[in-house]
């Protein structure tokens, strides 16, 4: 028969098993973890939320290195699920746009010197990873200089299924976390190609990243539906004549990987001639008069800017942010002193991109098959990745509906994008 006193000792024991096993939980937090915690960013308001940012070593032999920016959720992180989010480009930072003009928890206010909050922040959901890759976008560098005119779509998922493994060691309570991957315009590329590499890698190794599935936004897809879906949208948004439009659909060959002069030629009349001062990114709202660069990039490129809240400048107020000293500084960022400034778009990446695969319907059609969960979102007023391509494009999947067309109300009006 047991006494009180051997009760209370062996009550005793446990609370100092517990005890104990609460400092060894502690302790195997990795040193690198709490290195890369930020305190706070500078102008930056009270947030009750953890965030942490630094690089990630992807290729010791060529010096490559990715910048991430952790943003955690304020309520349980614990028990939220992560999100690793990608823009495009190739080679637009999701610092840039993800993080401060998109789903990132702050705004940048239009002196580029202080932050403010966004309401409508993924992170109030789950843990968000922003991503700047490949290596030579954003903070993200690499040691050897012939790689930023070598890069491409293979080399891109490969860097960054070696980032989320060894950020997973860094970060060891988002082992087995229920795991998503979301990103827009050329991460349309980017994110079914992770997913891939990812449930390759799983089928042969423990299965840390438990990716459960993933989101893209106005997302490049399938190259001829694409650019059919493209000049579609122009012609029936009139934004080019219907010269234009015949001509283009008569002289270009969506599939191919070098377009013929004639077909450049009558693109870029109607893009330069027709088209007007508008911005491709959201048609309905003005453009940024302090723009310095106009730039037309091709169709297949760049990144889309959501509406929600429209600033068409942002991008400049975060171009004066993130080279503010202090900043880097407070996200441990540019350690290693890149002789050049964050920006960002990188057209050194855009214009030297080296493989880009006609479509990545095949990679959609494996990986629903494997009981991925898929999202495709578009918004109507993007005329770069436009909504006609996404719908030509996903038309070829011949999925089955189970829930036929509706209206979405918000505040009793339907949502028009």
């Amino acid at each position: 028969m047991m006494t009180f006193q051997s009760k209370a000792g062996i009550f005793f024991l446990c609370l100092l098993i517990i005890a104990f096993s609460s400092i060894n939980l502690a302790v195997a937090v990795p040193k690198e973890q709490e290195q890369d915690r930020i305190l706070a960013l500078p102008g930056q308001p009270r947030v009750a939320f953890s965030q942490f940012s630094g690089y990630v070593t992807v290729n010791e032999q060529h010096g490559r290195a990715l910048f991430y920016w952790l943003t955690e959720s304020p309520t349980s992180p614990q028990n939220k699920p992560l999100v690793l989010w990608l823009n495009g480009g190739p080679g637009c930072s999701s610092v840039a746009y993800g993080a401060s003009e998109e789903i990132g928890p702050f705004r940048i206010n239009k002196t580029g010197s202080s932050l403010y909050l966004n309401k409508y922040a993924w992170n109030k959901e789950a843990s968000i990873l922003f991503l700047e890759s490949p290596a030579g976008v954003g903070f993200s560098y690499t040691n050897t200089s012939s790689d930023l005119k070598t890069s491409g779509d293979k080399r891109t998922a490969q860097d960054a299924l070696v980032f989320l493994i060894r950020w997973m060691s860094r970060f060891p309570q988002y082992k087995y976390r229920e795991f998503y991957i979301a990103g827009e315009s050329y991460a349309g590329h980017y994110v079914p190609q992770l997913a891939k590499k990812i449930h390759d890698y799983n089928k042969n190794n423990p299965q840390i990243i438990n990716l459960k599935g993933f989101i893209v936004g106005n997302a490049v897809t399938d190259s001829y539906n694409d650019g059919i879906g493209t000049v579609t949208y122009w012609w029936s948004h009139s934004m080019i004549s219907d010269q234009s439009y015949k001509s283009i659909l008569k002289y270009c060959n969506f599939t191919a990987e070098e377009t013929s002069g004639k077909c450049d030629d009558v693109y870029s009349y109607a893009v330069n001639y027709e088209f007007g001062n508008i911005d491709q990114y959201s048609i309905y709202t003005p453009t940024c008069t302090a723009s310095q660069n106009n730039t037309v990039r091709h169709m297949r490129f760049k990144n889309l800017h959501l509406i929600s809240g429209y600033d068409p400048c942002t991008e400049n107020y975060a171009e004066k942010y993130y080279n503010l000293p202090e900043v880097q500084k407070a996200m441990h960022a540019n350690v290693t002193n890149i002789p050049y400034k964050w920006t960002a778009c990188s057209d050194v990446l855009l214009k030297n991109w080296k493989d880009s695969a006609i479509s990545v319907l095949p990679i959609y059609k494996e990986l629903i098959a494997a009981g991925l969960k898929i999202w495709v979102f578009s918004g109507d007023t993007d005329s770069v990745v436009p909504v006609t391509a996404t719908r030509f494009s996903l038309n070829h999947l011949n999925l089955s509906i189970r829930t036929r067309w509706y209206p979405w109300y918000s505040g009793g009006q339907v949502l028009i994008y």
